[in-house]
Formats: structure tokens, sequence, C-alpha cells
């Protein structure tokens, strides 16, 4: 007999949902119940013994099978003391196949015991003794049918033992044995069917406890897993945005030496539209790698004021040629001037330019309006479509992730359900309030809400400081990188600038082509080299042996160590691309007009 069938007389699909491990816990839970019952007969023995004597019976002889059942008992507690022993270093299979036959005997044991008390009884006992030994004997067989038929064949063990209950009551109440057979024959069909309806509770709630268990480490295994392909990704996006800035950081240089150079009017507006889109690339950069830090927790939030006009020319600037791809038109009502939010830079911009695109993609025909509006000590930065729109139902679901209502997916198939998702976490991180109103087929509004602030003299933390022109710089500049392309484009910049450049892609090279010639008044130097070098260990050594000269470490990573021991010891960082107008203030700072490289200024008092 197999060991599923021992547990369960239920179908076998019931059987078979429970693991091992499962048909143990029931095992423990009937073990638990007829130890109890066990350990109930030595005082119920002593109450109906002292019972028996009063009405003038043979007392005693309950009280000697009570005392027999105290030493079952204190074997039962051995028993019990050697399957906990068993259980923690047996297999559950080994210990089922183990302790199940003893369980068997140990149940029909007590049944037997239960018989016996009106074997003692039968022939010098009073018939209302009898009478109530008979109902006493029923009740524990009725208890225990709650709780032992957790393994239905061990409860069955235990009803066997106690038929010769039914089959010794005509020698107990002979002139209604006629009566009293049939009567017990129907209880014992009922008990039983109760049994089996109590086994079977047990069965679904040990499949449904296991079938828990099992979600939860499927669960906990799901969570480690997107834990760990969080960070990769993470990685992933921080070394591809450090490859990808390196061409971007390069056009940026080669367009801004174009410009300076360009003496064709028809080429103004196209160079201006370019540098604009370089700009707006750069942003979604750093907006990239500010998302990747909101999943992993680790991103550090930059409130400032923020003039709100820039910023939304930015965004119109950036969407209106998606909008013109579309057919739809993109508007703005711009804000009062002066209009200061509070607000991370970067989160912003990204959750406006979510809204933005977010309202292009959903709206077939029309067009797209952004407008503020002050509410009390807030503005409210609104972004109007006349596209799907969003049903009622819908609308307390929008901003959960993955989440996109079924209409959307007849105009687009593309996304994920994450970029309302996205502006909902930035809301919150800037402690912004963020909503809809919305009509289906009517077109929506989404906003966000921030605090005012008065800062007249703010900027975007992003916007471009407009660059002074072309005056002629002078002095040497030594750049370290290890790509040629980028080599290259600083060259062109700088040259254009009217500096001296001199090229190098690592540290011997670098002091190499000094040494060779007159000592450097700038440094820029790569962090990231292929030589394996530290940009930043380089730029330290060069100005020590150079203590007259300004150094920068440039790169395109946001998050290393090097970079945090830099700033934290005073020296400049520049984040790839470089902003041509920011780097241009810089050297204006450090290389002022002079005839002469004595007239060099003093030195700065940080190395930086």
């Amino acid at each position: 007999m197999s060991t599923v069938a021992e547990l369960s007389d239920t179908p076998a699909a019931e059987g078979d949902r429970i693991t091992p491990g499962g048909r143990l816990e029931l095992l423990e839970t009937s073990f638990a119940r007829l130890r109890l019952s066990v350990l109930t007969m030595t005082p119920m023995g002593a109450l109906m013994g002292a019972l028996l004597h009063w009405h003038g019976g043979d007392g005693w002889v309950l009280w000697v099978w009570g005392a027999a059942y105290a030493v079952v008992a204190l074997g039962v507690n051995m028993v019990r003391r050697r399957y906990r022993q068993d259980k923690g270093w047996q297999s559950p299979e080994a210990q089922l196949a183990r302790w199940m036959p003893r369980m068997h005997a140990l149940a029909i044991g007590h049944g037997v015991g239960l018989s016996l008390t009106v074997v003692l009884c039968i022939g010098h006992s009073p018939p209302q003794f009898m009478l109530l030994l008979h109902v006493t004997l029923l009740a524990i067989l009725t208890v225990n049918a709650a709780q032992m038929p957790a393994v239905l064949s061990i409860y069955r063990c235990f009803f066997l033992g106690t038929v010769g209950i039914v089959l010794l009551s005509p020698w107990t109440f002979p002139e209604y044995s006629y009566f009293l057979v049939p009567m017990a024959l129907v209880m014992s069909v009922v008990i039983d069917r109760s049994a089996l309806q109590a086994h079977r509770f047990f069965v679904r709630q040990v499949a449904l406890g296991e079938h828990s268990r099992d979600l939860a480490v499927r669960y906990r295994a799901a969570r480690d897993a997107a834990e760990v392909a969080l960070a990769e990704k993470n990685r992933f996006i921080s070394t591809a945005a450090h490859d990808l800035r390196q061409p971007v950081h390069a056009i940026a240089l080669l367009t801004e030496a174009v410009v300076l150079r360009n003496r064709d009017p028809s080429l103004a507006e196209p160079l201006s539209d370019l540098r604009h889109n370089l700009r707006a690339v750069q942003r979604m950069f750093d907006s990239l790698l500010d998302l990747s830090k909101i999943e992993s927790g680790t991103l550090a939030l930059r409130p400032q004021p923020v003039l709100l006009a820039p910023l939304l020319d930015d965004l119109l600037l950036q969407f209106t040629p998606e909008a013109r791809a579309r057919g739809l038109a993109l508007r703005l009502r711009p804000p009062p001037t002066g209009a200061t939010v509070r607000a991370d830079d970067p989160l912003l911009r990204q959750s406006l330019a979510n809204l933005v695109h977010n309202a292009l993609r959903y709206t077939p025909q029309g067009g797209v309006l952004v407008g503020v509006r002050k509410r009390g000590t807030f503005w409210r930065i609104e972004v109007w479509d006349t596209g799907l729109g969003v049903a009622l139902e819908d609308q307390g679901r929008i901003y959960q992730p993955f989440y996109r209502p079924e209409h959307a997916w007849s105009i687009h198939r593309e996304g994920h359900g994450l970029g309302l998702a996205v502006v909902a976490r930035c809301a919150h991180l800037m402690g912004a309030q963020h909503g809809l109103r919305s009509r289906l087929g009517r077109g929506s509004c989404f906003w966000l809400q921030l605090e005012a602030t008065t800062a007249p003299n703010a900027v975007p933390a992003s916007s471009p400081v407009p660059l002074p022109g072309a005056l002629p710089l002078q002095g040497r500049c030594l750049v370290l990188d290890d790509d040629p392309h980028v080599l290259h484009a600083w060259s062109t910049l700088l040259a254009s600038w009217g500096l001296q450049c001199v090229l190098a892609s690592d540290a011997s090279e670098a002091f190499a082509r000094v040494e060779a010639d007159a000592p450097p008044d700038v440094i820029l130097c790569d962090q990231r080299l292929r030589s394996g070098e530290s940009g930043f260990d380089i730029l330290r050594a060069l100005l020590a042996q150079y203590p007259d000269a300004h150094g920068a470490l440039v790169s395109g990573e946001f998050d290393a160590p090097e970079l945090a021991d830099a700033e934290a010891e005073g020296y400049l960082v520049l984040k790839k691309p470089v902003d041509v107008a920011q780097l241009q203030g810089l050297l204006l700072q450090w290389l002022p007009q002079r005839a002469t490289p004595a007239g060099r200024s003093a030195p700065a008092e940080h190395p930086g």
C-alpha cells in the first residue's frame, strides 16, 4: 500500500496534491490528538471508578485500568521524544515509512483499551452506570473524529479497536439488543463519514499551506532575480551611457568648433538646432542615469529653484519634430516671467518629457498644449491633449507600472506602461502632487503641482550659459583621453579658441610630451583610460609636478568612487558631454588674456 493510500481514502487527485512534508504534517496532527486521548484516560479511569464504587460496583477495576493507561501514557511520551529526534535527521519519506505503522498500532491499541472498559464492567455494574459508560465512550469516539482523521487510516484503526463496544451491546443491555445494535451501526457510519469530512478538510488546509509556501518561495526567488536583473541593468546603463557619451562628447566639441569657424549665414540656424539637440541628448543621458538610480534607491536629490519658462522652451524644442511627424500641433502657453518652482531639475524635466511624449503617443489627431497655472502657493504644470482619454475605472491604475488601458493598444503597440509610473515616482521623490482629468474619447489633462519659490536669478541646472564669443585665449592645454576621435575633437575646439593643444592617451605619453616642451597651463584628464590607469591619479601626479597649472577630471561616469574622492579633495570634475559654454567660461577664469606666459595669474588655492 502506498503512503498516499495510507494517508487518505479520498480520491487520488486530492492525495497527490500533498508532498511528503505535507503528509508528515498530517501525521503529526493525528499523533498529537492520539496522544492527548491516551493521556486523558488515566483521570477518566479514576473518575469512572469512583462513580462505579459509589454505585456499589467494583470501582477498583477501572482504577487498575486507569493506572495501566498511565503506564501507556509514559510510553507514548517516550515515543514522542524519539519521533522528534528522528525528525531532526530523517527525510519526510523515511520518517513516514518508519512511524506510520507505529501510529497504526498505537491507534488500534487505544481503541481496544477503550473497549476493554465494557468487558471489565459487564455483569457487576448497575445498568445506569453501563449506560453512562456507553455514552462517554461514544463521546470519546465523536471528539476524536474531529482531529485524529488528519490521517484517516490512523483514525480508522482507532475506530476498529472500539468495535467491541458495539459487539458487546447485546450482553450489556440484553432486553434492548434488537434496537441498540442497529443504532450503534448507524452511529458508526455517521461517525466514520464525519471523520472522512474532517480528513478532507485537513488535506485541503495542508495543500493550501504548501501552495502558499511554494508561492512565497517563488516570490522570493523572483524578487531576488529581479534585484539581480535590476543591478545588472543599472550596471549596463552606466557602462552604455559612458560609451555613448564618448561620441556625443566628441560631436559636441566639434559642433562648437564648426559654429565658431562658420561664415555661411545659411548654416547658422541648422547649427543652432544641432547645438540644441545635442543638449537635449545630454539631458536624456542624465535622466536615464537618474532613473536607474531611482530604481536602485541611490539617487541623491538636488532640489533647487527652477525657472519654468526656459525649461518649457527646451521641452517644446525637444518634441516639436515628433509632433510634426505625427501631424499634431504642439503649443506652449508660456508661464509668467520669473515663475519658479522648487524641484530637482533632471527629475522635473524627465517627468514633463514623459507627460508630453505620452500625450503625443495617444493623440491620433488635434494637438497637445503645455501650460502653467498658479494655484495658491503652487505652480501647476498641465499637459492637455485631444487624444483617447482615460476611462474612469482606469484612472486609479494608470500610474501603476506596466499598466496600459485596453483601448490604448488599439492606437499604439509600443511601450511597456512605465512612462506614467516614472512620473509618479519622480513626483513622490520631489514632494510634488500629480494627477489627471480625463473623459474617454475627449482627451486628458495630466498635471504636476510644485511649490512656488522666489528666486529671480534661478536658472535650470542644465540650461546652457550663453557663449561669450570667440575670445582668443592663450596658453597650453594638455588633454588625456584614450579615444582618438575625442582627442581630435578636443584639439579642434581648443585650437579654435587660440590654445596650443598637447594630446596624450596614457600617463607615460603625457609626461613625455610635456617634458619635451613647455609646461602645461591647463590639464584635462579623462578618468577611465584603456591602459587601466586612474585618470585621477595621473591628474594628481601632473599637478604635483606642475603646481602652476590648473586641472580638471573629465568623465562619462556619474557614480565612480574616484570621482567622489576627487570632488571631496577639491578637484573639479566635468561630466561628458562637456558643456562647452561652461568649459569656455572656466578657461576664461584660468587663462585670462595676456601678452606673455609671464603674465599668468596666481595659481588657485585648491588643486583644481
